[in-house]
């Protein structure tokens, strides 16, 4: 009984993140707060009090099937993780790439001077520079997805922590934003490089594709994330790695997928 509780625990946090994820969108997207629309009412009609995890499969084609809106919707994947992200030696964080990218491009810039700066520019950088850099982005400049910084640089970037850090673009040499190869950092950034993190809940989330995708694509992606996530597992971590996840569109109710494989 006790077990059973903790999983739709587990299972309600998750689909509460996947709810909490549509409304940060529809603030972004639309300035008024989630209501639940006709099309969302239908969704979750569609999806029904069903409360056991669908397999992941069948879970996408499910979610590929509702009414589409008047843009292509991210497919996002939250999981909940056993562990304890204030403890220093269970933290989870990393960059992946998806081997069916996930059908946007990223607007990067880059710390950087000299030839590393000319390579920046070359592989696609928005903006390439300095403390002058630095200074636009001070004035409030925030036109971009992804930071990439030499190390030599850091010490202009250092100064942008307050601006930089609530907003999760601050560079970090372990999801490999900060590194002496500027150029093909950006590269792979631009190509969809995805980074991701625990979060104080103890969930990670991260958009593994587009809704046009065909479902077989969105489960690849998926599939090759699980896998990298547990090859990931911090050593402090015990017992159960997965303890449960949810998938969505932008504008959709969370599914819950069955996950218990990846624990194996």
């Amino acid at each position: 009984m006790e077990r059973a509780n903790k999983a739709r625990e587990a299972t309600a946090a998750i689909e509460a993140a996947a709810a909490a994820s549509t409304e940060k969108v529809r603030k972004k997207r639309f300035n008024r707060s989630f209501k639940p629309s006709k099309r969302y009412r239908a969704a979750l009609k569609r999806r029904g009090e069903r409360t056991e995890a669908r397999e992941v499969l069948e879970a996408i084609k499910l979610l590929k099937e509702l009414k589409n809106v008047k843009f292509d919707e991210s497919f996002e994947l939250h999981v909940k993780l056993g562990v304890n992200p204030k403890k220093s030696d269970q933290q989870v964080r990393g960059t992946f790439v998806f081997p069916h990218g996930v059908g946007k491009s990223k607007r990067v810039i880059a710390f950087a001077e000299g030839p590393v700066a000319e390579a920046a520019k070359d592989a696609g950088a928005v903006e390439v520079g300095g403390a002058d850099l630095a200074k636009k982005i001070s004035d409030g400049w925030l036109d971009f997805d992804v930071v990439i910084a030499h190390p030599s640089m850091m010490r202009h970037v250092g100064r942008l922590g307050k601006i930089l850090g609530p907003k999760k673009l601050m560079p970090n040499p372990k999801e490999g934003s900060v590194t002496p190869n500027v150029g093909q950092a950006v590269k792979e950034f631009q190509g969809g490089k995805m980074k991701f993190r625990v979060d104080d809940g103890s969930v990670v989330h991260i958009v593994f594709g587009k809704k046009s995708f065909d479902a077989e694509k969105l489960h690849e992606n998926l599939v090759a994330f699980m896998k990298h996530l547990k090859s990931v597992k911090p050593t402090g971590a015990k017992g159960v790695f997965f303890q449960s996840a949810a998938i969505a569109t932008t504008m959709s109710p969370g599914v819950s997928i069955d996950i218990g494989a990846y624990n194996a």
